[in-house]
């Protein structure tokens, strides 16, 4: 599955489900002489403001970086500077009870995904949820997408850097039935998926 099938699906959600998103594909940003792109980047109002800056990793992608590493650094990347150029900064707001900011790093639901994610598990795993940009709260999300074949407003994740590890019993629950990432899990061999020691 390729990143901009995945892309797609995602701009089909953020336009579904918010009245009138800002969505930019390919953003760019530039900060402290350190300049990247990021995937997807969706500005909604909830009613305050929150960014969601989406990185999107396809089966192309997974086979093309050298490890979890990399695709960890580029996503620790994004987080540390995209909001620090000034034409995305977010500033606080008294009264702000939401995270004004969701870093996602989003796999599709393949085969290869799936085994690229469940032989660095403790890697994705460890991803700690809660994250700030200077004084404003924002979280930190890596998950698979789902619902990638129905309706937009159902497109959906099933994250590894929650309460529900990878291979665990939560997580298992959490896949939807008959999704492609169920599919997915069933096609990669048991001890992969069910192995508490991926490296």
């Amino acid at each position: 599955m390729r990143e901009d099938e995945l892309a797609t699906r995602v701009v089909d959600h953020y336009s579904a489900v918010h009245d009138d998103p800002d969505i930019r594909l390919e953003e760019p940003y530039d900060a402290a002489e350190r300049r990247g792109v990021v995937d997807v980047y969706v500005r909604v109002r909830t009613p305050e403001r929150v960014d969601h800056v989406i990185e999107l990793k396809g089966d192309a992608a997974v086979r093309r970086a050298t490890g979890a590493n990399e695709v960890l650094r580029q996503y620790r990347r994004m987080e540390r500077y995209f909001h620090a150029d000034e034409s995305h900064a977010l500033r606080p707001k008294l009264g702000r009870t939401e995270p004004g900011a969701r870093f996602l790093l989003c796999f599709a639901p393949t085969p290869t995904c799936v085994y690229h994610v469940a032989t660095h598990r403790s890697l994705y795993g460890s991803v700690d949820p809660a994250a700030r940009v200077e004084d404003v709260p924002a979280v930190r999300t890596v998950a698979f997408l789902t619902g990638l074949d129905g309706d937009p407003a159902d497109l959906g994740m099933v994250s590894v850097n929650g309460d529900a590890p990878f291979g665990s019993e939560a997580f298992l629950r959490a896949v939807p039935d008959g999704s492609r990432l169920a599919e997915s899990i069933r096609r990669v061999d048991d001890d992969v998926i069910e192995s508490e020691n991926g490296v």
